[in-house]
């Protein structure tokens, strides 16, 4: 789409406005954020496009979008699709070899299910391999229990989070700032970077994770403004 209109703003709703005129969802509902600061970022990706509108270019106006178009009138199904997540959690998969990534699986992933643990009264199954075993069924309910009292706008930051790092508790850590954006992608890429250390880069999967990285990290940000 070329762009279409010269001014910006917000209004005192949260609003943003394209030459005075309100932006609508791709549902046709009003485009509102919860606060100005997050209502100023988005004006702000409407202001930074050229000549083309890049909706790619804009990870936290679609981000809003979804919280209202897609999560809010569905929301107790949407949490229970990203509290599914529980059931396989990443951290809990543990490599049976080489030592040194048994070790850096245990260093890095230990504490954020020690974390976990104790913010939610909860236990973990640790498993080596990739045969599924069944986690608690105390533990499913009670991180599904933290996902269901979310509010949409920080669900829909939720759900790249979770679904990119496969790993639930990464993805409460980071709505709770138990841990700091960058360490929780490499966290859950801790493998993959492991293997890159050692046989060096793949151009094609090199560019996969910048991608995987760049949508992770603009949801961290989403949910930072609110």
């Amino acid at each position: 789409m070329k762009r279409f209109y010269k001014e910006v703003s917000t209004t005192d709703a949260g609003g943003i406005l394209l030459d005075g005129r309100p932006v609508k969802t791709p549902a046709r509902a009003l485009l509102a954020l919860p606060n100005p600061h997050l209502a100023a970022a988005v004006a702000a990706e409407w202001m930074a496009q050229g000549e083309d509108i890049r909706p790619q270019d804009m990870p936290l106006t679609g981000l809003a979008n979804a919280a209202i178009d897609r999560v809010a009138p569905e929301q107790a199904a949407f949490a229970a699709g990203l509290a599914q997540y529980g059931e396989t959690e990443l951290l809990c998969y543990r490599a049976d070899g080489p030592p040194d990534l048994v070790a850096r699986q245990a260093q890095r992933w230990d504490p954020l299910l020690d974390w976990a643990g104790d913010r939610f009264g909860v236990s973990f199954t640790r498993v080596t391999g990739i045969m599924h075993k069944p986690q608690p069924l105390a533990t499913v309910l009670r991180l599904g229990d933290a996902v269901a009292q979310t509010d949409p706008f920080r669900l829909a930051a939720l759900s790249p989070l979770v679904t990119i790092s496969g790993s639930l508790v990464i993805g409460l850590a980071l709505l709770e700032e138990a841990v700091l954006p960058e360490d929780a992608f490499d966290i859950a890429h801790l493998e993959e970077l492991w293997q890159a250390e050692l046989w060096g880069e793949d151009d094609l999967a090199l560019a996969a994770r910048a991608a995987r990285r760049r949508d992770f990290l603009a949801a961290c940000h989403f949910l930072e403004l609110l």
